[in-house]
């Protein structure tokens, strides 16, 4: 036969051990040439994409390739299990789905780590680890999904579709039951994104991961509640006709910093401690209280008011309370580069 009328199809399989099945049969016969498990494992390649490196083909066997690349379109189904949607990549068949079967152990900043277990040929047990990188994001149903960057410049994204929360340290957890590979035993996972919490705009709160790597979670949102120790939120999660209510709230303690604005200091895991950095407009009200028209560091209201006894102000706080009585009944803008 010439190359020009090759009619050989292979498609990929994944065992129940991680390993990579190949198929590789004749068109015109459609009998079996051969289906072979190929011992080895997987390896995430720098452009995101994913390779098999065989660790032993058969010496006699010319046609068994050291390495398979393979790429497609990346998903997590309904059982937190990596796969792939693998590309035509020149061969006859299309559609092949591969499921990692595994674990995922850590979600950094800008990288997701996903464990899988294999068995060799020898029936030795091993475990590995792929990692992906890209950037964690929040979906239009406030679900948590992280965005990997393909080498063409489009992007797939994972969708944790369970809903998520926030623990006593005000970081986010998301939870998710699994069946173990082997045993079948029910297990529940959790997962801790280390970050910390923003205010920037009117109906959004906001949890970063990181900057630098546009890793933030942006949440839609209904109107918050300002109160001297706490903000909370109300929101939905999940699908638009059935979202999850969830409240978030952060408790912490507000206080007034000269060349900076009203913070609002939040304390995280061991004590780290977090402001989020409000303007506002403030003048004095009724029954000892302070008066607040919230606005973000850019200076763009947020819908949000506050109400603050004076005998919570210390430091900066007094100096400025002084300048409230002195204005008497103006308002003083403070925050967004403004001083006094």
């Amino acid at each position: 036969m010439s190359k020009g009328q090759d009619n050989t199809k292979i498609s990929y399989e994944i065992d129940p051990f991680n390993r990579l099945i190949i198929n590789n049969s004749s068109k015109q016969s459609n009998l079996s040439r051969f289906r072979q498990v190929l011992d080895g494992r997987f390896k995430i390649n720098d452009d995101n994409s994913i390779s098999y490196l065989v660790k032993s083909p058969m010496p006699n066997d010319q046609e068994m390739p050291y390495q398979v690349k393979l790429e497609g379109k990346w998903v997590l189904d309904k059982d937190h299990n990596l796969c792939i949607s693998l590309n035509k990549l020149g061969r006859e068949t299309l559609g092949d789905k591969l499921t990692l079967k595994g674990e995922i152990i850590d979600t950094s900043k800008n990288s997701l780590a996903f464990s899988l277990t294999t068995h060799t040929k020898d029936n030795m047990q091993s475990i590995y680890i792929l990692q992906l990188k890209g950037a964690w994001q929040a979906d239009k149903n406030n679900r948590l999904t992280f965005r990997i960057q393909k080498e063409d410049g489009s992007c797939d994204f994972l969708t944790f579709k369970g809903t998520w929360d926030i623990n006593k340290q005000h970081q986010i957890i998301y939870k998710y039951e699994k069946s173990q590979l082997i045993t079948k035993k029910k297990t529940i996972h959790t997962l801790i994104f280390q970050g910390y919490w923003n205010i920037k705009d009117k109906g959004r709160l906001s949890y970063v991961l990181d900057l630098q790597s546009d890793s933030v979670f942006n949440f839609k949102t209904s109107a918050a509640v300002f109160k001297d120790k706490y903000i909370k939120y109300e929101l939905g999660i999940g699908l638009a006709k059935n979202p999850e209510a969830r409240t978030i709230t952060l408790c912490g303690k507000w206080n007034i910093k000269k060349d900076i604005g009203l913070v609002f200091e939040v304390e995280y895991e061991n004590g780290n401690i977090q402001a989020i950095t409000f303007g506002a407009e403030a003048k004095l009200s009724a029954r000892d209280s302070i008066s607040f028209e919230l606005k973000n560091d850019q200076d763009k209201n947020i819908s949000a008011q506050l109400q603050l006894s004076r005998k919570i102000l210390d430091g900066d706080g007094l100096s400025f309370l002084r300048l409230l009585k002195s204005e008497q009944d103006t308002a003083v803008t403070i925050g967004a580069g403004l001083s006094w």
